[in-house]
């Protein structure tokens, strides 16, 4: 079974209070094949099968900017077993790496596993990293409320401000490009998993 597995430590957690609490709430809603949980001090792991719920995890982790990111894709021993952290196979081996390598990273994030469709992967995701890592908590407020369904309109009267303003701020938050760039790094992670999901 073709999954990801995202290997995940906490960067520079001797000089910061643990984040991995608020990091699995954060992760809670997110679908996934075996939970996220901690492993061994500052890490955290979890498997994944959907795209989409990869996508979401991964936006979650670059947004904070706390973590450095193994994203192992491969197979997996079946049958999986009821904790993350016990499962077994090419893939845990792959995210294990890739955490290791991600240390030392663009953007903390690395990806690891068998064929090319890997490498484009983790290229896309370092675009889409330097993307987000540029927006402001008023872009974030912004792109929130546009990925709840509002229009321009309904974000500038939710936060009290003009559209004008909204559309500044979208912007500057590259709101457009950041969803084409969550669109291909999904796409991208459905080829790496070997097509349709």
């Amino acid at each position: 079974m073709d999954v990801v597995v995202l290997t995940v430590d906490q960067d520079e957690s001797r000089s910061g209070s643990d984040q991995v609490p608020a990091a699995l709430a954060s992760l809670a809603d997110v679908p996934v094949r075996l939970a996220f949980e901690r492993t061994v001090g500052d890490e955290f792991q979890g498997v994944l099968d959907q795209p989409a719920a990869v996508v979401s995890a991964l936006e979650a982790l670059l947004r904070s900017g706390e973590w450095n990111i193994g994203i192992g894709v491969g197979q997996v021993e079946t049958p999986l077993p009821d904790q993350a952290r016990a499962g077994r196979g090419p893939a845990y081996l792959s995210a294990r790496e890739a955490v290791t390598r991600a240390k030392s990273s663009p953007w903390h994030v690395r990806a690891v596993g068998e064929g090319d469709g890997v490498r484009a992967l983790e290229s896309a995701i370092w675009l889409w990293a330097a993307l987000l890592a540029r927006r402001t908590p008023r872009g974030w407020e912004v792109a929130d409320l546009v990925d709840e369904g509002l229009t321009y309109d309904g974000a500038a009267s939710r936060i009290g401000i003009s559209q004008s303003a909204v559309s500044q701020r979208a912007a500057a938050a590259g709101i457009a490009e950041g969803r084409r760039a969550r669109e291909l790094v999904e796409y991208l992670t459905r080829t790496a998993l070997g097509g349709e999901r």
